[in-house]
């Protein structure tokens, strides 16, 4: 049983072939620049990586395209696409009305298409990406698994807003999350590893990337996340702000005779740990500045860690208390000093990182002391496994 997933970007693909019988990835890759004529995919397959340039005008042609990378004589995976079982989205916002995983129907297009407002680089794309299938394969059964999904758990009282109940009501106004099936991977992946029901464990998890938010894991659910209505909101972010004084945004459109998109433009590209270092927007060029003692630098990286740690031990007094800190994403997973950051900020707690450990890198390893009191873990993420795994647990496959 072959199950395809994707990625749909709104000038991008990401897609996986998994075969389900042992998890394993048999091909993957990228279409990057849809929409162009300098369109191209790199594919990857039994360790071969190729690059072809091939102009895709729109998101059927991307996905027709890739497929036919999967049947390629010179490298198939598979003989024809009858062998592909399924299809799972990787989809972003469904608002209130979707909870869960879902087979995809005309109700759940639907549910994407009211909630494009509130998320307008994904929802548009993904619909896109669902319909190219069903040009490209149809009668396929298709999955969605939504990020904002798993947050649908956290209860009332930490979603809504302190402004007029009115918005909440007319439209949607209230903290989502995103990261949901990072955040739902990695947390079951731990109680795997720990031989131990999910549902006795109390686990923060840190997805940190060029996006990044942490959640608070009770049971197995989500009972409380950083990012908000959007994924601008939260810790600081490579590029984005993360939370603010409102105050801020009003004063500077005001001085500066700023737009509203142009503020956000501005928030979710121009700010964050980037905008205090003043450097390029890539995470390993801006630590090893702050290494060479760059002012600037060391103060981006240092509010980056003071916010994930805050956050940390916000989620004690959510659950009552931390068991677990997973580190996932790129640079939870790659970045040593981060982590190692983060954790000296929560010795208060009883959280003890060994430091011989902690020299990992892309790997699952438990890199707490054994006197810990709370066990820290590198765990790589894996979306499209999980994604892999609903789209067979919905189609009873």
């Amino acid at each position: 049983m072959k199950i395809l997933v994707l990625n749909c970007g709104s000038s991008s693909l990401k897609y996986q072939l998994i075969d389900m019988e042992n998890e394993e990835v048999l091909a993957s890759g990228k279409y990057e620049r849809i929409g162009e004529k300098e369109a191209f995919i790199t594919h990857k397959v039994k360790g071969q990586k190729i690059k072809i340039d091939n102009p895709a005008y729109n998101h059927t042609e991307a996905i027709d395209f890739a497929l036919k990378q999967l049947t390629n004589p010179e490298y198939k995976v598979i003989n024809s696409l009858d062998e592909i079982t399924a299809v799972g989205h990787r989809l972003v916002h469904g608002g209130e009305k979707i909870t869960k995983s879902v087979v995809i129907d005309e109700s759940v297009i639907e549910v994407l298409k009211e909630c494009s407002d509130l998320a307008p680089l994904h929802n548009p794309a993904c619909i896109l990406g669902i319909e190219a299938c069903r040009n490209v394969m149809p009668n396929k059964p298709m999955v969605g698994v939504f990020d904002t999904a798993f947050h649908q758990s956290i209860p009332k009282e930490r979603y809504i807003y302190p402004i007029p109940y009115e918005y909440y009501e007319k439209y949607g106004v209230r903290k989502y999350g995103f990261h949901g099936t990072s955040h739902m991977f990695v947390s079951q992946r731990l109680a795997e590893i720990e031989n131990k029901p999910i549902e006795d464990l109390k686990i923060v998890t840190c997805h940190l990337g060029q996006g990044s938010s942490i959640c608070a894991i009770q049971g197995g659910k989500s009972v409380d996340t950083s990012m908000g209505l959007t994924p601008l909101g939260g810790i600081p972010m490579v590029t984005r702000s993360g939370d603010l004084d409102p105050s801020i945004l009003l004063y500077l459109m005001k001085k500066e005779n700023i737009s509203a998109e142009e503020m956000e433009n501005i928030l979710n590209k121009k700010s964050g740990v980037q905008a205090i270092s003043g450097l390029v927007p890539d995470f390993r060029e801006i630590e090893i500045a702050a290494n060479k003692g760059e002012e600037r630098a060391v103060i981006a990286l240092d509010s980056f860690k003071y916010a994930i740690a805050s956050y940390i031990a916000k989620y004690a007094v959510a659950m009552n208390g931390i068991d677990y800190i997973i580190f996932t994403g790129g640079i939870g997973e790659n970045q040593v000093n981060i982590r190692k950051g983060i954790c000296e900020q929560l010795k208060f707690m009883g959280v003890e990182i060994d430091e011989k450990a902690n020299e990992v890198r892309s790997e699952e390893k438990l890199i707490s002391k054994a006197e810990s009191k709370v066990k820290i873990y590198v765990i790589p993420t894996n979306e499209e496994l999980m994604i892999a795994k609903e789209t067979k647990k919905l189609c009873n496959i």
